[in-house]
């Protein structure tokens, strides 16, 4: 049918023209934008997925740089822990030198700048964030990303609680001095023990000795150790291990077991405490030669020993000064057990440094490392104190039980100190190598999600300048066939001719 009102070729060239124009944009529109998805209908599926893997880079880019900053930060703080182990040699070398009997200088002096030492290790720790609530002292968490949760995603340093402080105190030296006294001779002592192969504990059997020592803790509660020296042989141990043996339970409170310089056994430390006697099996040849060394540490001003005795009709006050905080105490009427009070006195005044302890068999002794005073301001019934008013004696310290004590239990709590130091160290090396690890995997996933995303998003540029040609070719042909198809109805006039 010949038609001149309805040219389909005609219609069929349009068509095909705009599909082919439509065809060459989108195919410009990529080249001159590099992607090959430019809105969500080129590739809605696909623009999905690749804005998943442009989120993912996002995140780990920045997660990157958190991690570099985090392991700057560990850079500081392993910086200020080579200057508080630099300042750790500083103490052992004054302690050392401080603690020989042959040394004739001023151990003040040697004290004065041991003081100022651990001073700046506080103020060193302090700077570095790891004391007590310090900014570091604490789980770091660090996010890097690129995880299946949350939690995943994060790096954690653990460098909380008191095993990772480094001041003075974290550190277990911050009550230290080497100053002269401060050791306990234990009584009655085997001596010529200052040869350190000599054979101890060389009763038949199992001969050991035990050695009760009371403190108070902390949280000013009441707590004993037994210190066991056990030969397990008739052969006996020598005195080298002997101290060894004691000295691994001595230390976890600061204490040191030591031979002085006539040979005599010594215990001294950076706390105070008191013996309540030994428990012996087997002898001769046993440490000390009685069972009971009621005896306390002379590097403490101390009350005179009291014995225990329960008000009965009123109640006991006192009243303890440390020259400027005063304290009240009562003593319960009733109260038999001589513990339950020395708990009652320690949780009272134990805030301003003194505090009490059983020293013996139903007696017991208030302790202080300062000077303090002690009064009577009401008199129980048959109380301990009796009925007479006013102050208590309090003794002074004795330091003449030998001169290097102190020096010797610093040096065992600074080796101990330099332990725990290098624990927080590696600590922070850790840490810092962690943070590295999840920096070189977070750069391995950027390069990935990165690659990924690419081959969904990306233009493909050499298809593209094809389909260009192809695209010019097709238009440029639809065109010159709608010009013979607008050209056909002309045919139409050859017929009228006629």
């Amino acid at each position: 049918m010949i038609s001149v009102q309805t040219n389909v070729n005609s219609l069929i060239a349009q068509e095909n023209l705009r599909v082919t124009s439509m065809f060459q944009s989108r195919t410009i529109q990529r080249l001159t934008s590099g992607y090959r998805i430019n809105s969500a209908g080129d590739d809605a599926a696909g623009l999905a997925v690749a804005n998943k893997f442009r989120s993912d880079v996002a995140e780990l880019t920045q997660g990157v740089r958190n991690a570099t900053d985090g392991n700057g930060q560990l850079q500081i703080i392993d910086g200020g822990l080579n200057n508080v182990s630099k300042i750790l040699d500083r103490l052992k070398t004054l302690a050392t030198q401080s603690a020989s009997d042959t040394f004739s200088g001023d151990r003040t002096t040697l004290n004065g700048e041991f003081n100022d030492m651990l001073h700046e290790i506080d103020r060193q720790a302090s700077n570095i964030g790891l004391v007590n609530s310090g900014q570091f002292n604490k789980t770091l968490a660090v996010y890097v990303g690129g995880g299946s949760s949350q939690s995943n995603a994060q790096v954690s340093v653990n460098l909380s609680g008191s095993a990772n402080q480094v001041d003075a105190a974290g550190l277990g030296i911050g009550s230290t001095s080497i100053g002269a006294g401060g050791t306990l001779l234990t009584g009655n002592v085997v001596t010529d023990l200052n040869d350190p192969s000599k054979l101890v504990l060389t009763a038949a059997g199992a001969s050991s000795q035990t050695f009760n020592v009371n403190y108070v803790d902390s949280s000013n509660a009441r707590q004993t150790l037994a210190v066991s020296v056990t030969s397990g042989a008739a052969t006996g141990i020598t005195v080298t291990d002997a101290l060894a043996q004691m000295n691994a339970m001595l230390s976890t409170i600061g204490l040191q077991a030591s031979v002085t310089s006539d040979g005599a056994l010594a215990i001294g430390g950076t706390r105070q405490f008191a013996l309540t006697g030994t428990t012996e099996v087997g002898a001769p040849g046993n440490l000390v030669a009685t069972a009971n060394s009621n005896n306390v540490n002379q590097a403490d001003y101390r009350t005179n020993e009291q014995t225990w005795v329960a008000p009965t009709v009123t109640p006991e006050i006192l009243s303890f000064s440390n020259g400027s905080v005063t304290k009240y105490v009562t003593l319960a009427v009733g109260s038999a057990s001589m513990n339950a009070n020395i708990d009652t006195i320690n949780a009272a005044v134990g805030s301003i440094g003194i505090q009490a302890m059983q020293s013996a068999a139903g007696k017991f002794t208030i302790m202080s490392s300062s000077t303090f005073s002690l009064n009577l301001i009401q008199a129980g019934t048959l109380g301990t104190f009796g009925t007479s008013l006013g102050a208590v004696t309090v003794n002074a310290p004795d330091t003449s039980a030998t001169s290097v004590g102190n020096s010797l239990a610093a040096l065992s709590a600074i080796t101990a100190a330099v332990g725990r130091l290098g624990h927080v160290q590696s600590r922070v090396g850790a840490g810092q190598n962690t943070l590295q690890y999840a920096i070189n995997l977070a750069q391995s996933q950027i390069s990935t999600f990165s690659s990924n995303e690419a081959q969904i998003r990306d233009t493909d540029v050499a298809a593209e300048a094809a389909n260009l040609t192809k695209a010019q070719v097709l238009q440029q042909a639809s065109m010159a066939a709608m010009a013979q198809a607008n050209s056909a109805p002309q045919a139409v006039l050859a017929l009228l001719r006629g």
